[in-house]
């Protein structure tokens, strides 16, 4: 189209029998550039009103088997549904996440690829490590808070306590003796312990893993001694007799887990540490494809089945808007920050 314009005016210009002034020239130059670019946009609306068109990848950064499984595979069973395309979750491991992370974050922002995040990788990751291949705030465009739930703190049976009061105690009697394991440097399950140990002066080593299911896994087979988990995944160990819960990390003790004692209650005033998940696209997405995300998605979480599903894991289901996550995020960067500089936790 550019190039018949560019023509049309050139041959104009080399006869002497017609020429035009060159306000003239410039104006039927700006005309042909307008409807050009309204093509382009009619295009692009007319790509995304179509949407989606093809299956679509959920990207989560834990391997198999973590709390986290636990919501991310019910959700995109039930939004291949609503869209009439297949939702695959793909299990992106390792580096506390980021390596999930920066491969949603190079994707094409076109909406075929979303990413479920938790607290670690949009709130904690940049304080604590010194170089992220990604940016929580710069390199993705948000859909919507999906939820937010307690930790629990468990104990393998043979370590001889049975409340947080006596871990504590066990923690200063021998200080960097008790180990404890995490989904990986810079997890929401890390950083609880370290506030944890920030508040009450004690020492444990650190076991980090690859995902909260091969933390569990190690926890069970009595190789570490402490974990904070979801309630999900670790709910058949506890009433099983594998796991012995000392405590939930919120301040408020969850509507599905009224006995459990808190943190906070069982000795140390003030603690509260949570998981939340949020779930964004690639930055650049388009608007109309963030704004039909999220109307699934929260239509979803609205469906009594569903709802009922996380709220017996002891998840509370949000269903934000993209603009309230992305407040939300940068509130809880600030949060973090200063929970890892009184730790003193950093990474490489």
């Amino acid at each position: 189209m550019f190039k018949h314009t560019f023509i049309g005016l050139a041959e104009r210009r080399s006869c002497s029998a017609y020429r035009l002034p060159s306000t003239v020239h410039r104006s039927l130059f700006t005309v042909h550039l307008l409807l050009a670019l309204a093509g382009w946009t009619n295009a692009a609306v007319a790509q995304t009103t179509g949407y989606p068109s093809k299956p679509i990848r959920l990207v989560l950064p834990y391997p198999p088997g973590g709390g986290s499984d636990t919501i991310v595979r019910p959700l995109a069973q039930r939004l291949s549904g609503e869209f009439g395309q297949q939702v695959v979750v793909d299990n992106r491991g390792g580096a506390g996440g980021a390596i999930g992370m920066e491969a949603a974050a190079r994707a094409a922002p076109d909406g075929y690829t979303i990413v479920l995040a938790l607290t670690a990788q949009l709130a904690v990751n940049v304080s604590l490590y010194k170089k992220l291949p990604y940016d929580p705030v710069r390199d993705y465009a948000p859909i919507t808070l999906l939820a937010t739930g307690p930790y629990l703190l468990v104990v393998h049976p043979s370590l001889p306590v049975r409340s947080v009061k006596e871990l504590v105690a066990l923690a200063r009697a021998r200080p960097g003796e008790i180990t404890y394991a995490s989904s990986g440097n810079g997890s929401g399950g890390h950083l609880a312990v370290e506030l944890l140990k920030t508040m009450t002066g004690t020492k444990m080593l650190h076991i980090p893993y690859k995902g909260g299911g091969p933390a569990l896994v190690d926890v069970l087979a009595g190789q570490v001694q402490v974990l904070f988990t979801t309630y999900a995944s670790s709910r058949g160990h506890i009433q099983a007799g594998r796991l012995r819960v000392l405590g939930v990390s919120t301040a408020k003790r969850p509507a599905a887990i009224p006995d459990m004692t808190t943190i906070a209650e069982a000795g140390v005033p003030g603690y509260d540490s949570g998981v939340w998940y949020g779930m964004l696209a690639p930055a650049g997405t388009p608007r109309d494809v963030i704004e039909k995300l999220n109307r699934e998605i929260v239509r979803v979480l609205k469906q009594p089945d569903f709802h009922k599903l996380l709220v017996d894991q002891a998840i509370d289901p949000i269903g934000s808007t993209p603009e309230q996550l992305g407040d939300f995020i940068r509130s809880e960067i600030a949060k973090w920050a200063k929970v890892v500089k009184d730790s003193g936790a950093k990474l490489d």
